[in-house]
């Protein structure tokens, strides 16, 4: 079961403007699921993305890369679920491609104006033919109060969809911003992660949207981690439909630009949380945060490495107050003139270590306490200049494991 989160209400899923969601059933893995969806955009809408950095990257995601540099503007999104197209070779590409194509021509606009995506299995052939099959039927759902269903059908091993939607004033106009996402392992994002898609009917500069698709994911998705493997898919896509009405907002910086990051970081962190809350068995969520660093790389290097620690994890798992793990993976994360006799550790608000040493007042029993919550906090203090950085992970249950072994079943 995820932690302390439930399936969307999709009356809370406000509509974006310019953005119509269409679903259909194409067999691509099981029989009678969603696995297509459609996402058909208004013309002159903005679009940009980030990737994955593992160089054994999906052909989907080879595609998105030279259709969003070819810049015809992006007319459409396809997703598949069930078979991420990934150690595909040449076959991959030109099957992701003949699907953009497919769609294209449906729509009257070329396979360049095509964004395409997959998740799933890893080195199997894409049944490209299904899901083209299926592209008709998915146009004649459109619509654009199709946020939860389109939540829906990007799931693999998730239990639950994921969304999210936020409404803001900006220039005296309502601006509306909804998301989905989907992942629940195989997730340590490199740059955003898993499948993540946020629309919004802002009147945003294109210039801008790269910077702003940038930020939201090393705030938000490239701060998570379950299991510490970067998929050969991961994707995060911004869209900008253009049609809320107000000025366009040119400059972050902006009080505009500032209102409208602030909220596009608060719905992508609310995806990307959502997706270690629903982590592969996972049963507590957990925020590691680190103060005191003296950059903010240095504090991300120490987070990480407690997040993803399976020593760590497995305690956290067990309600185990083996509190030692976590200062080992500190010890380990990379901060080549780290002094231990700084440290200080929380767990909520249990003072755990004091400069280096365990402190005297605390008991084991108060640390058990804190780990037989759903969530905490894990807090580091380094002692050494004002940076910080925050992750959230999981814990490693028994299913994790049963999971990922029957993952082909």
């Amino acid at each position: 079961m995820p932690v302390n989160l439930s399936a969307p209400n999709p009356a809370d899923l406000h509509p974006v403007a310019g953005v119509e969601l269409g679903i259909a059933m194409a067999g691509v893995r099981k029989a009678n699921r969603r696995d297509v969806l459609v996402v058909r955009l208004a013309a002159g809408s903005a679009v940009a993305g980030v990737f994955t950095q593992n160089r054994f990257c999906a052909a989907p995601v080879q595609v998105c890369r030279e259709h969003l540099a070819a810049g015809q503007g992006i007319r459409a999104i396809v997703v598949n679920t069930g078979n991420a197209n990934a150690g595909t070779g040449a076959d991959g590409l030109a099957r992701a491609r003949s699907t953009c194509a497919a769609l294209g021509a449906l729509m009257g606009v070329t396979p360049q104006q095509v964004l395409p995506f997959s998740t799933g299995v890893i080195m199997e052939t894409l049944p490209n033919e299904r899901i083209e099959a299926a592209l008709p039927a998915a146009l004649a759902d459109a619509r654009p109060a199709n946020w939860a269903l389109a939540a829906e059908a990007i799931m693999t091993t998730d239990t639950v969809p994921k969304a999210a939607s936020r409404q803001v004033q900006i220039g005296g106009r309502t601006v509306t911003i909804t998301g989905i996402s989907k992942g629940a392992g195989m997730i340590r994002p490199n740059m955003a992660t898993m499948l993540g898609f946020i629309a919004t009917d802002a009147v945003i500069a294109p210039a801008l949207m790269q910077e702003l698709v940038r930020e939201a994911a090393d705030r938000s998705f490239n701060r998570i981690t379950i299991d510490g493997d970067t998929s050969t898919n991961d994707s995060f896509v911004l869209i900008a439909t253009q049609q809320a009405g107000h000025a366009p907002i040119t400059q972050v910086e902006s009080n505009d630009g500032a209102a409208l990051r602030a909220a596009l970081i608060e719905v992508a962190q609310q995806l990307a949380q959502a997706i270690v809350r629903d982590g592969e068995g996972a049963t507590k969520f957990i925020t590691v945060r680190v103060d005191g660093g003296r950059t903010k790389e240095e504090c991300r290097l120490a987070a990480y490495a407690i997040a993803h620690s399976p020593l760590v994890k497995t305690a956290f798992f067990a309600s185990d107050p083996n509190l030692g793990r976590i200062l080992a993976a500190v010890g380990y994360a990379g901060i080549a003139d780290l002094d231990q006799s700084q440290i200080d550790l929380f767990l909520d608000d249990v003072h755990v270590v004091h400069r280096g040493g365990r402190r005297p007042e605390y008991r084991e029993e108060d640390g058990a306490r804190v780990m037989k919550r759903s969530e905490m906090t894990v807090r580091i203090v380094l002692n050494r200049g004002q940076a910080h950085a925050t992750v959230w992970t999981c814990d490693f249950s028994y299913d994790y494991v049963k999971i990922n072994a029957d993952y082909r079943s």
